[in-house]
């Protein structure tokens, strides 16, 4: 494995800015240079969820892989499931650069990307090139900063890939598209998931397969708005949520670019991820899967958030610092959890302790 090389390649890559730093670590990958996970995933890991067979919890964030470049490679790494995007339909290129800032003191990222991508055809293309290797692959779906009609872009992009994607995240939790997270609101949130229905019936009636649908929410979202979107999430039947996306909170950071605009990720977003992560997990009663997000660093904040209510996890910021020989740590970590409880799967530690992280606060 080359993950032991992480610390001599960080250095490297932390000269760059973070978004050339990005780019060449995407390249290294398309070229084969990344670690190959060296062993068999534990047993104690492997879940059916959403009707999909996943053999770890482990996935990369959207946003890493936003043009569906290098998703066999995530696999390849040691990944139960990869998720490309976001895409648009059209390609767009972002808000302006400086966009991505490190904050090495804090172990954090703030970006204001926007959505930068290269478009449906560019990554549908991709995806069909790569279709009969398997492999869960999501496909995390947006709308162009212009639409008129932002419901119809995430239609759009359900119709797209619809014969290729494992799944669908919606995303309407970005902070950095003006406007967007306005389709949280409980109103806006039944416009959409209705029309994502209709499409999805429509596929049905042309003997097409339902795809599972995610939807991702913000951390921001005030505590007395939990329970509405939960319940309308619930009522649409949707088959995941994804808990959270980065936060335009600011809490007790250090570095010199903590006033920067834009999400922040990475660990000063743990314990606010984690306690809506838990909050979430109450108020659907256990009864939806979680895809636990943010602050994610160590195999500890791992087995936090299965304990608070996660299925499934996704990181991306803690690789930045601690390097892909995270993934497999996790995994070691989680499956001597189980062992030590006296369970055979996540499911007998899944929420153990959401009362606890329930009770700590959001801001």
């Amino acid at each position: 494995m080359l993950s032991w090389l992480y610390p001599a390649a960080r250095a490297g890559l932390f000269m760059l800015n973070p978004e050339e730093a990005h780019a060449a670590t995407i390249a290294a990958m398309e070229a084969g240079l990344y670690p190959r996970a060296s062993r068999d995933d534990p047993p104690e890991l492997a879940q059916d969820v959403m009707g999909l067979r996943f053999h770890n919890p482990i996935g990369i964030a959207a946003g890493f892989d936003k043009d569906a470049r290098v998703p066999d490679a995530v696999l390849g790494m040691g990944c139960g499931f990869a998720e490309i995007g976001t895409v648009t339909p059209k390609p767009q290129d972002g808000n302006a650069k400086p966009r991505v800032f490190r904050l090495v003191d804090d172990r954090a990222m703030i970006n204001r990307l926007g959505f930068n991508n290269a478009g449906h055809a560019a990554a549908l293309a991709r995806l069909e090139a790569r279709a009969s290797r398997g492999g869960i692959v999501g496909v995390n779906i947006g709308a162009n900063k212009d639409a008129a009609d932002r419901a119809a872009d995430y239609v759009a992009g359900l119709k797209t890939f619809n014969h290729l994607a494992s799944y669908f995240t919606v995303n309407i939790s970005s902070p950095n598209t003006p406007g967007l997270r306005d389709l949280q609101a409980p109103a806006a949130l039944d416009d959409l998931l209705s029309r994502l229905g209709e499409a999805h019936a429509d596929l049905k009636a042309q003997g097409l397969p339902r795809r599972p649908l995610v939807v991702k929410i913000a951390p921001d979202i005030a505590e007395a708005d939990i329970p509405a979107i939960v319940e309308r999430l619930v009522a649409h039947e949707v088959d995941a949520i994804a808990v959270s996306n980065t936060t335009l909170a600011r809490p007790g950071l250090k570095d010199r670019d903590a006033r920067e605009a834009g999400g922040l990720s990475g660990r000063p977003l743990f314990d606010r991820a984690t306690a809506m992560l838990a909050r979430v997990y109450q108020e659907s009663k256990g009864a939806v899967p979680l895809i636990g997000i943010g602050g994610i660093d160590s195999p500890q904040t791992a087995l936090a958030k299965i304990e608070a209510g996660a299925t499934l996890l996704q990181l991306y910021t803690g690789l930045v610092y601690e390097g892909p020989g995270l993934i497999g740590a996790i995994k070691e970590r989680l499956a001597d959890a189980v062992r030590s409880a006296g369970a055979t799967s996540l499911a007998g530690i899944r929420g153990r302790k959401a009362q606890e992280w329930a009770q700590r606060p959001l801001g």
